[in-house]
């Protein structure tokens, strides 16, 4: 509900950190109501999304780029996981990254912790 993600048909993503990998998820309305506006207003094919979905830009060290959202799902191609560098199979922790984005992080700190984690972490 943070992110307002249910009432959106894309997402935009943001290749992840180098100490998380993965990727960040924003919805278009936080995402252009916030200081990082600049990211759609400096490129148009990513706030129009005449880029190709699945395609991605790079603007300030970063890869950008939108994903179709249905039914709760997208669908990450085979080249863009190599460009994200993750793989089928690997486990992805949602971390809560700011108001505007989460992150679907891959390795790091925080998913060592997650892995020592002796309760019950929710799969989906």
């Amino acid at each position: 509900d943070e992110y307002k993600l249910k009432e959106e048909n894309h997402i935009y993503i943001v290749s992840g950190s180098k100490q998380t990998g993965g990727f960040s998820v924003m919805a278009e309305p936080l995402l252009s109501h916030s200081k990082l506006k600049n990211i759609l207003e400096e490129n148009p094919s990513l706030a129009d999304r005449s880029l190709r979905e699945g395609e991605l830009i790079a603007y300030k060290g970063r890869k950008y780029g939108w994903l179709a959202l249905k039914e709760n799902t997208v669908y990450l191609s085979d080249d863009l996981m190599k460009m994200l560098e993750i793989k089928v199979g690997d486990k992805l922790l949602a971390i809560r990254s700011s108001d505007i984005a989460f992150t679907m992080g891959v390795k790091g700190s925080l998913i060592e912790k997650a892995n020592g984690y002796r309760g019950i972490i929710e799969e989906f």
